[in-house]
């Protein structure tokens, strides 16, 4: 039976302060390109209230060339509180982009430096600024000045094993006016491979005066409080483990609070809210929308029998009705309860 500390609950059980700005939750949903959209987040949203979320992360450059903006920087009034991240290795366009930001309604900025994607780092982007202290620091600098919410950093530990600068990088974030980090503590050359090295996390922590969010192999509540307790970080946030399934980050959060874990979701529940999530997607965005949901639907169609054969036949629908019809037809195959 999972226990919770008396240590670890007293240290998590008031709300996060970054900067001036207060959360009442200390677990986050990561910022996931290609899958937290206003209705990824929305199904989050219902089980993590007070979480902090992430859109997909946006190019500020990009930004700076077209009059409107783009979808992923869409906010719902009610999804406070919501952070916007952006890319990009040019402070001008990253200030510019964050006042936009700020404008659509973000409580706080978030700056990506922790991309491992080629196509953003040959262009200057995400991890690339690990190798690039100083304009990682003037594009902090930056956007501070150009906005009154909190900024804030999400990185690795370094560009490889031979390359770990985080505890230096930190702190230069934290001295251009960051007002939280989150770590994934692999290097960029891990990718998402290997095992999360936690003890950079510690070490982060122990040289930083703003709040550390642990990031990376955070896939249930038990591992979310192992790394709470061996890294000292201030929260945690939640990335792949929430990939077809919504539920993780209110899980972890309910169990900080309350000490209890929740009755995890059956297999028929999480096909309902499969189901959920693809008619959703259809009515945010049509037919790109169905698309989009082969993906988000594979990731529900694990840990029961027949999994298998009913990820083929979501990994090729082509509509809403042909979608959920295959979803009845598993359904009908599983127990009850």
């Amino acid at each position: 039976m999972l226990t919770l500390s008396p240590e670890l609950k007293e240290r998590l059980a008031t709300p996060l302060k970054i900067g001036d700005f207060e959360v009442k939750s200390r677990v986050l949903q990561s910022p996931l390109s290609g899958v937290t959209d206003l209705v990824f987040r929305r199904l989050v949203r219902r089980y993590a209230p007070d979480s902090m979320m992430y859109t997909e992360m946006v190019n500020a450059t990009g930004l700076h060339y077209v009059k409107q903006l783009p979808r992923i920087m869409e906010i719902d009034p009610n999804e406070r509180p919501i952070s916007i991240q952006l890319f990009d290795c040019r402070p001008e366009f990253l200030a510019e982009a964050a006042q936009k930001a700020v404008a659509e309604g973000a409580d706080t900025v978030d700056i990506n430096m922790g991309c491992p994607v080629n196509k953003i780092t040959k262009n200057g982007g995400g991890s690339s600024l690990l190798r690039s202290p100083e304009t990682a620091e003037a594009i902090v600098r930056a956007v501070v000045e150009a906005v009154d919410v909190p900024v804030t950093v999400k990185t690795r530990i370094g560009w490889t094993d031979k390359e770990i600068n985080i505890l230096e990088f930190a702190k230069r974030m934290e001295d251009a006016g960051a007002k939280m980090i989150t770590v994934h503590a692999r290097t960029r050359s891990q990718g998402y491979n290997g095992q999360a090295k936690w003890e950079w996390i510690r070490r982060v922590k122990e040289v930083l005066s703003i709040p550390v969010i642990a990031n990376g192999d955070i896939f249930s509540v038990e591992a979310a409080m192992r790394c709470l307790e061996e890294t000292g970080a201030d929260g945690v946030m939640c990335s792949r483990g929430t990939l077809g399934y919504p539920f993780l980050v209110g899980e972890v959060d309910y169990f900080i609070k309350t000490g209890i874990e929740k009755i995890i979701p059956t297999p028929i529940e999480k096909l309902e809210c499969a189901k959920e999530h693809l008619r959703a997607l259809w009515e945010y965005k049509g037919e790109s929308g169905v698309c989009q949901a082969r993906k988000h639907l594979t990731w529900y169609a694990k840990g029961f029998p027949g999994a298998a054969e009913l990820r083929g036949l979501l990994a090729v629908v082509e509509t809403v009705e042909q979608g959920c019809n295959s979803i009845d037809r598993a359904i009908e195959q599983l127990p009850a309860n």
